[in-house]
């Protein structure tokens, strides 16, 4: 099988070196790294630039704009139609050993496997008891199965893109991934897990946020839209999301359709989250 891997870069030099030097450690001699970069400063243009000749690195891509998520990642899946898996990996991310054999393994093994992930929360944020119900095992292989998986650190089948297109305008991976579900794929992390060092968690061994401030000045996108302002309101986020994560519906019309839509917004007037959880 061949992989092809993608990874987004934006003015985060430090982590930039950090996860793409390990991405390069930790791919198989079958995967090729594209590096996109979205319009960074020249600090992490002088990281990239060291890349440039590494046999891993098929090309690097430094674009004049920040087309953020849509762009490149729908340019890499219309010119990668030659591999048989596809990857991204954030540059906020350290990938572990082996990540790329282990997932090629499980999509050989389970042929309707879509979308196959590394969990990038703390060890500390699973709970056995309620993520049970979504433990599945498929022959040698387990997953904590889900709709969708975040979008780093994961492997899927190429030929989803061709089944259910690329992304849509405005279109979440989230989304696309419920799509995929919605076909009849199943997506999930392994399990046991293996762990991607999310370097944006103020718990993880190589953040760069340790304090108030340093979550202000390097602000996830995630904490944005939140609208968190503290390292503490963002952990206990981070918390929440991966409690959720294990006990989420795994039926993706849960979510997507009329009826979904119609009780997220009688929730909302309610002052109530919407949370379908598996049965």
């Amino acid at each position: 099988m061949k992989i092809k891997i993608l990874m987004i870069t934006h003015n985060r030099p430090q982590y930039t070196a950090l996860s793409l030097t390990r991405l390069t450690e930790t791919v198989p001699d079958n995967a090729k790294i594209t590096v996109w970069d979205n319009a960074s400063s020249e600090e992490t243009l002088t990281v990239l630039k060291r890349f440039e000749r590494h046999p891993s690195v098929e090309r690097v891509i430094y674009n004049r704009t920040n087309d953020k998520l849509w762009g490149p990642t729908n340019w890499f899946w219309k010119n990668s139609k030659d591999a048989d898996l596809l990857s991204k990996i954030d540059d906020d991310c350290l990938m572990p050993a082996r990540w790329a054999e282990k997932l090629q393994e499980a999509h050989g093994d389970i042929p309707e496997a879509g979308i196959i992930g590394c969990w990038r929360f703390m060890p500390e944020d699973m709970n056995n008891s309620k993520a049970a119900k979504k433990i599945q095992a498929f022959g040698r292989h387990m997953l904590l199965r889900n709709c969708w998986v975040e979008g780093s650190g994961y492997l899927l089948k190429r030929k989803l893109i061709e089944e259910i297109g690329l992304l849509r305008p405005k279109e979440t991976f989230t989304t696309w991934c419920l799509r995929a579900a919605a076909r009849g794929y199943i997506n999930g992390w392994y399990y046991p897990f293996m762990y991607q060092e999310h370097m944006d968690d103020p718990r993880a061994e190589h953040t760069g946020i340790k304090t108030d401030e340093d979550l202000m000045k390097y602000l996830p996108l995630s904490a944005a839209q939140n609208g968190i302002k503290t390292k503490d309101d963002w952990v206990a986020k981070l918390k929440s999301s991966a409690a959720r994560l294990q006990e989420y519906s795994l039926d993706p019309y849960d979510f997507i359709g009329v009826k979904p839509k119609l009780k997220r917004r009688l929730l909302r007037l309610l002052g109530i989250t919407y949370f379908p959880k598996a049965r």
